[in-house]
């Protein structure tokens, strides 16, 4: 991609191709920021992103915790519910969904895009779950003795514990919002409230691609998410394990 970001595009095409650039065109990164509104779609990329990131930190270690530490009848049927939600696909809620935020008036803006992540995930809900349960519930139990009710101990105690496995939802949620092209193609209509995945589609017709362009177009958006990840893969690779939280 990058290779292909720095050829001018009678390169491209040759035939066999050259995986170093012959002549290497550091301007295709200028004329793809020119080509389309980039800054201003980035800025809708961002804003759609963090909101969702923080929904997501928020609802799934909340919802995790209720499975993790309160005892209530029906808690591991409704957990087994929440982790069968993960074997229905997505496009076959697509429809239902659009739908729904059609007749509710949410079409044509963010709101289908940030707000179903205020409400959690199976699979993050599952990954904070197992966090929680290795903490020790002395702790918990110490501090419901002292007066603290669940609001507090989720929110003083278990958040600080468990910064691993919350920053590695955090990763999985800004890479999935900061490269989701089909929920903007599909409840975005307006031209200035498209986001970069949408952007980059600019490069596409039927006819021909300048894929010097769209290549470095890809490139730009990757660069977030991959400096995301050089900066927080120790917490990560924490967060993955499913039985390295912190035993108190």
């Amino acid at each position: 991609m990058v290779s292909t970001s720095l050829k001018p595009m009678e390169e491209i095409v040759r035939f066999p191709p050259t995986f170093i650039p012959e002549t290497i065109q550091f301007e295709n990164y200028a004329q793809t920021v020119q080509a389309f509104p980039f800054f201003k779609y980035m800025r809708n990329t961002l804003f759609i992103t963090v909101f969702v990131v923080l929904g997501n930190i928020l609802s799934n270690s909340f919802i995790a915790y209720g499975f993790a530490k309160i005892d209530f009848p029906g808690k591991n049927v409704l957990f087994a519910l929440v982790l069968a939600t993960m074997m229905v696909p997505g496009f076959v809620t697509m429809i239902p969904q659009y739908i729904l935020f059609t007749r509710i008036g949410w079409v044509g803006t963010y709101l289908p895009l940030i707000v179903p992540s205020f409400f959690g995930s199976a699979f993050n809900i599952f990954l904070l779950r197992q966090f929680y349960m290795s903490i020790n519930n002395e702790l918990t139990e110490a501090a419901q003795i002292d007066g603290a009710n669940h609001l507090y101990i989720w929110s003083r105690l278990m958040i600080p514990l468990t910064k691993p496995a919350l920053i590695t939802v955090g990763i999985m949620s800004f890479n999935g919002a900061w490269n989701d092209f089909l929920g903007p193609l599909l409840y975005i209509t307006r031209e200035d409230m498209y986001t970069l995945q949408i952007g980059l589609q600019s490069f596409q017709n039927q006819s021909t691609t300048q894929w010097n362009y769209l290549m470095a177009g890809a490139t730009l958006v990757m660069i977030p998410t991959v400096l995301l990840f050089f900066f927080a893969q120790k917490y990560f690779i924490q967060g993955m394990d499913l039985t390295g939280g912190t035993k108190g």
